[in-house]
């Protein structure tokens, strides 16, 4: 385990694969691991899954503090969606509010996952816990892994960042696979519209009522994304904007990787399972991005044959969450086949698309789990 932890500070120092989190709990794995320091979160029997929950306490260490104060209770995901939100322009998207259809196509690989999942001998909760790795959402993993399999908790959350810091890897074979170079090389005009003051300022409280309505165990993480994207637009509390994006954000960040690290003792990470884990992952990866591709290829032809207008269907595998990296990857790939082709703002407008459709995924898959839909 010890090795396995020096790996993570190895890629997210030399590799620089999501280095905010995977380094942090890269340390906490070998700390958890020394022999007789007691750090590891198997010492308290308090976690769910080690023992009953009212059983007593032995060695409360710093890691069984961070677990119990921000992931048993799902504190450190909905903070860190506070400074997503602060951190992210919706503006591409509501210039372009079609692109919102790019963020639920880019949700396939969630549930196509899940089935595969549950063929391999996992209960539904844990498959459905393996599934949401297609997020490609870090804190939406952790939040509901934390809820449907806490046992699962360390090896999602690792695949989770890890396959994010890959997406630019993973994402253009995909996209070659399923589309023709000609379609790569289609150009889409952008005309830049002045998005209101008035509407972006609504845009975050409607969001969070409709999800409220329609898909109530989604509100927590939705909630917390748009109100940090509420503090940005308000344009009349700077200091919470700026504080929430970098020091909130920041200082949550680095407990959350410490907590997770430290549930990453070999009795419970050391299984053929982990490996089962991250099989999936990759797969969720790629269905999201293959599912996203289809579908834009039905959006290009409904563009092309009904609208009389062009559309690109690579921008269909930005429906996912991992921002800006996929809008950028398909950037770049737009650009490799024509370099007068900018794709940008497109892209970005279905990325953050995906950000909300992932959050909102996630709830409809603990609603159905839970009976509420």
């Amino acid at each position: 385990m010890m090795a396995i932890g020096g790996l993570l500070i190895y890629l997210a120092v030399t590799k620089e694969y999501e280095p905010a989190l995977l380094l942090p709990i890269g340390m906490g794995c070998i700390l958890a691991n020394l022999f007789g320091t007691g750090m590891g979160i198997l010492n308290i029997k308090t976690v769910p899954w080690v023992s009953p929950p009212d059983a007593d306490a032995e060695g409360l260490g710093l890691f069984n503090v961070l677990y119990q104060a921000g992931i048993t209770n799902e504190l450190f995901p909905l903070i860190i969606f506070v400074g997503i939100g602060a951190m992210t322009d919706f503006g591409p998207l509501l210039e372009n509010p079609q692109l919102a259809l790019m963020g639920a196509a880019g949700q396939f690989g969630i549930f196509g996952t899940l089935l595969l999942a549950t063929l391999f001998g996992f209960d539904i909760r844990e498959a459905a816990a393996i599934g949401i790795i297609g997020s490609a959402d870090g804190p939406t993993s952790i939040y509901v892994a934390a809820e449907l399999a806490p046992r699962l908790l360390p090896p999602i959350a690792v695949a989770a960042y890890s396959y994010m810091s890959l997406v630019p890897v993973i994402q253009p074979p995909v996209i070659r696979l399923l589309t023709t170079k000609r379609q790569r090389r289609i150009h889409m005009p952008y005309t830049s519209r002045q998005v209101s003051r008035a509407t972006r300022v609504l845009f975050p409280i409607i969001v969070t009522l409709v999800t409220s309505i329609l898909v109530p165990l989604a509100t927590p993480l939705i909630s917390m994304l748009m109100f940090g994207n509420l503090l940005r637009e308000s344009l009349v509390v700077d200091r919470l904007s700026d504080t929430a994006q970098n020091a909130l954000t920041n200082i949550v960040t680095i407990f959350l990787g410490l907590a997770i690290g430290g549930t990453m003792v070999a009795s419970q990470f050391l299984r053929l399972r982990t490996i089962g884990i991250f099989v999936m992952g990759i797969v969720a990866f790629v269905l999201d991005t293959a599912g996203g591709v289809l579908f834009g290829q039905v959006m290009y032809l409904f563009y092309k044959h009904v609208l009389n207008k062009p559309f690109n269907p690579i921008l269909g595998a930005c429906g996912i969450s991992a921002f800006p990296m996929s809008a950028r990857v398909v950037h770049q790939l737009a650009q490799k086949e024509d370099y007068t082709n900018f794709l940008l703002m497109h892209a970005m407008g279905a990325n953050t698309s995906g950000q909300i459709g992932s959050v909102l995924a996630g709830g409809v898959v603990m609603a159905l789990l839970a009976g509420a839909v």
